[in-house]
């Protein structure tokens, strides 16, 4: 029988009432094995209600308790991160190890989440002026939602509701319909670590469900990660109906490598950072540019590394890496290697017709890597989001970062050198949000902030870190005076306040 996957509303599973279903696909195999039911504007709406229903006494629990409830939840997702990562598996098609990463990276902020009392203290200036105090609060929005992408299926909605939750709003979630089941799953553990019904909530869908949350009154703030042009859509979309918005879009990451850098270490990471999950990482570096003359030696032990690498099933434990999440975007990302050689491109390997044997049928794709690849090409110009590694030359660094900041992404981006003083200035020249020196997938431990620049990015604040706690709370300033009894009447006094 075909698993269905239904919502979630209000602490229990609700049966999709609109009737209509998207097929979910294990992508090692290309077999349906799923239904997900797709949301109606009116189980938007139940599930808003739920969370708004939900948030007049969540609004006004202690940290204590929220806290109590997150530390339970955090035991339960550790003791069920095998079968969360199986989940991913299933759906994504990512190699059971590499889910397992995905889970743990969740639970670092899980862990932030547990300790959002610190994050919360108001801050207290006594005795401004006579008698008088001023303290600064931060207090929850309400209803919030999150629209989470297919690539991390349960990282990135935990890079949002527990954040969100422990600052005292109640969450609707509208995850990928390409791989919804673990989302359900953390509902379900929250509801077993004693989460009240209705704070958190999942409904699945298309564009039907995100542009009613875009557009509900009842809904204050949007956290969103994806494409650039979804994301510019729901920053505009969301900002025009009066909502607070982060939404991180698309990435182009670029690591580049300087002539003195460790040549074996710098290819490692550039194999590990392009080809991991099959390259289905908004952190993925997919084009590295190697200055001076050590891109030949750097592109032969690229080629060296990546002709080993071993595709297959997630669920083999020799496989290296899995397939794309559909067919349809396997086509996409070989149309990319297809055309690269027509666009000035030198392509060392073409991974496009590699096949599993046993799963014909699977989305599979192999290991490409482009050379010499002019930022004219679109393999060059465009996320492909896939395993595909471009390679650039420039005869000096001021080329090179010239280069880099002329992409409309500024994700990541990563420097190979052992120049410190090389290091320092591109950290501070490099027009990106996250930079690793000697690291080539530079994302943050929970207690920093995630994001990006320019087309990565839209709207004022990164996610998790002290940026996510801002960004589901609001400031309050409360100005106090307690006159002394024997204080004389001061009198009407119709100047602009000041303070002595």
């Amino acid at each position: 029988m075909t698993k269905i996957v239904n919502h979630w509303i209000g602490g229990k599973t609700a049966a999709g009432a609109s009737g209509t279903y998207g097929p979910v696909t294990n992508p090692a195999t290309g077999e349906v094995t799923t239904k997900v039911a797709f949301a109606s504007v009116e189980e938007v709406d139940a599930a808003v209600a739920a969370a708004k229903e939900a948030y007049l006494s969540w609004g006004q629990s202690s940290l204590a308790a929220r806290t109590s409830i997150l530390f339970r939840f955090r035991a339960l997702l550790d003791a069920h991160r095998d079968e969360i990562a199986e989940l991913i598996t299933a759906e994504h098609g990512k190699v059971h190890s590499d889910a397992l990463g995905e889970v743990a990276r969740g639970l670092e902020i899980v862990d932030l989440a547990c300790g959002i009392n610190v994050q919360l203290k108001g801050e207290l200036s006594t005795q401004v002026a006579s008698r008088v105090d001023v303290s600064s609060i931060r207090q929850p929005l309400g209803v919030v939602a999150g629209i989470t992408p297919f690539n991390f299926p349960a990282m990135v909605p935990m890079w949002m509701f527990p954040l969100a939750i422990a600052c005292g709003n109640t969450f609707v979630l509208k995850p990928s319909e390409k791989d919804p089941s673990a989302s359900i799953r953390l509902a379900e553990l929250l509801a077993e670590a004693g989460l009240p019904d209705g704070v958190f909530n999942v409904v699945h869908g298309d564009k039907v469900a995100v542009d009613r949350l875009l557009a509900h009154p009842d809904v204050k703030a949007v956290s969103f990660v994806g494409s650039t042009p979804i994301a510019r859509y729901i920053h505009t979309t969301a900002s025009a109906n009066g909502k607070r918005v982060q939404a991180l879009g698309g990435a182009k990451n670029h690591m580049l490598v300087l002539p003195d850098a460790d040549l074996d270490a710098a290819a490692d990471a550039a194999v590990s950072a392009a080809y991991g999950s099959a390259g289905e990482r908004c952190m993925a570096i997919s084009a590295v540019v190697a200055v001076g003359a050590i891109g030949d030696t750097l592109v032969e032990k690229i080629r060296e590394r990546a002709e080993k690498i071993k595709i297959g099933p997630g669920t083999d434990p020799t496989s290296e890496v899995g397939p794309l999440i559909t067919k349809a975007h396997r086509d996409k990302v070989a149309s990319y290697v297809a055309g690269a050689a027509d666009e000035g491109a030198e392509v060392v390997l073409d991974g496009t017709g590699h096949t599993v044997e046993g799963h014909e049928d699977g989305h599979w794709i192999g290991i490409s890597l482009l050379d010499r690849v002019p930022t004219t090409a679109k393999a060059y110009q465009d996320e492909i989001f896939g395993p595909v590694l471009c390679v650039l030359r420039t005869e000096t660094y001021e080329e090179a970062i010239d280069l880099i900041n002329a992409s409309p992404f500024g994700n990541g981006t990563a420097i190979f050198t052992r120049d410190g003083g090389a290091a320092r200035r591109f950290q501070l020249e490099v027009e990106a949000g996250m930079v690793g020196v000697n690291v080539p997938i530079p994302v943050p431990v929970g207690y920093h902030s995630f994001g990006g620049w320019k087309d990565s990015l839209f709207g004022d604040h990164h996610i998790y870190g002290n940026d996510g706690t801002h960004f589901y709370t609001r400031g309050k300033v409360v100005t106090t005076r307690w006159p002394d009894p024997a204080d004389a009447p001061t009198g009407v006094d119709l100047g602009f306040p000041r303070n002595h």
